[in-house]
């Protein structure tokens, strides 16, 4: 069969419509730096710099590090600033020179510089008292069985693999492996500037439904997992925990499957007792690691109860209600569905996926940045 095939006509790419996009994108742009500050950014590293060449700084490791990191960050955001300007700048000249070639390669352009500057447009939303800290990660697998311990891994593998995809370091401080597969809980932190503003609309519950590959007639299976995220404590939060209030116990670290991983019991559990909060920690070399680990995990979790006390005395006094609660587990956050279609969608914003693959695979910046501007209406009450 022969089909017929009309003449081919070039696409005119129209210098004005590029020339108006790049003017939104301009402005867009100028509105982003005047709540960054770049000139505040650029003083402010200058003051880094100083601290970080005072040879005394490294007698604190926690702080050098703290001002080591700002700088980078610093740095990265002035950095992303200036090649912005550049961009939108060759497009403008292009634009003038109403090259056909140029102007081509201008418009493929816009749809990239457009995310990219949306992206960066997401950081003036984040202006939280902790927004700006690194992000503690918690996941539990819930009901479901051996699909919900299959399902806390596949959630963890997905946020590991969203933070390699931004060059952002992760640590793991616990996994707690389940019998047949998956896990049982794990928690690990996202180091990079304004992680816990970024991730904290992942708070909730993650459910899942597919085909269940742990049952042997292949049914259909819905399985739950909840997702903590706190901001990492600071030396000024101070978290006062009496001994008293806590229980400390040690065991024999495990690894997939029950394995046995350590020969000592190096594995620390602690249980506060007013709150019933349990933290674990067995992924360092000794007990002692362990705890310290353990005690930043509970501070961390403590910090968020109290700063969900303090927000709950304010609305008393203000006869307001808040508008969301990051600390309910019930608060459902996406559907994963699996079978008998591919979807990912979110319960509050509606933002929906249908390539259920990249999602796992990490690729969740269009529900991250959604509810972002969620929140952020939330919190103006509109």
């Amino acid at each position: 069969m022969v089909l017929a095939v009309g003449p081919v006509t070039s696409h005119s790419v129209s210098s004005a419509e590029i020339g108006e996009e790049v003017k939104g994108l301009t402005t867009t742009l100028e509105s982003i730096e005047a709540v960054l500050g770049p000139d505040d950014m650029r003083r402010q590293l200058d003051t880094l710099e100083a601290q970080a060449a005072d040879p005394d700084l490294w007698n604190d490791q926690e702080r050098a590090q703290q001002v080591t990191r700002k700088m980078a960050s610093l740095r990265a955001d002035l950095g992303r600033l200036d090649a912005l300007h550049s961009r939108l700048d060759d497009l403008s000249a292009a634009i003038e020179l109403e090259d056909a070639d140029l102007l081509a390669e201008a418009e493929s352009s816009l749809p990239e510089l457009r995310s990219d500057i949306e992206q960066l447009e997401i950081r003036t939303l984040l202006s939280g008292d902790y927004d700006e800290r690194d992000a503690l990660i918690t996941i539990n697998s819930g009901t479901g069985g051996t699909d919900a311990a299959d399902w806390a891994e596949m959630l963890l593998r997905m946020y590991v693999r969203w933070a390699e995809r931004h060059e952002y370091p992760t640590e793991v401080y616990d996994t707690s492996y389940a019998e047949e597969a998956g896990i049982k809980s794990a928690t690990f932190v996202v180091k990079a500037p304004f992680a816990y503003g970024t991730l904290a609309g992942e708070h909730g519950r993650h459910r899942l439904v597919r085909i269940s590959p742990f049952d042997n007639q292949a049914r259909r299976q819905t399985s739950f997992a909840d997702v903590d995220v706190t901001p990492v404590v600071e030396q000024t939060d101070h978290v006062e925990i009496p001994d008293e209030d806590i229980r400390v116990d040690v065991y024999r670290s495990s690894g997939p499957g029950g394995q046995g991983v350590n020969t000592t019991d190096s594995a620390v559990r602690i249980t506060h007792h007013p709150t019933g909060i349990v933290v674990t920690c067995q992924n360092e070399r000794s007990q002692i690691q362990n705890r310290a680990r353990a005690m930043e995990v509970l501070q961390a979790k403590l910090l968020e109860v109290r700063r969900q006390q303090e927000a709950e005395e304010m609305d008393k006094l203000r006869g307001t209600k808040q508008a969301m609660s990051f600390g309910a587990g019930e608060n459902k956050v996406r559907d994963y569905v699996l079978h008998p279609y591919q979807l990912v969608k979110d319960a509050r914003t509606e933002v929906e996926v249908g390539n259920t693959g990249a999602v796992l695979d990490g690729d969740i910046d269009a529900f991250i940045e959604a509810e972002v501007r969620w929140r952020r209406t939330q919190a103006d009450g509109h």
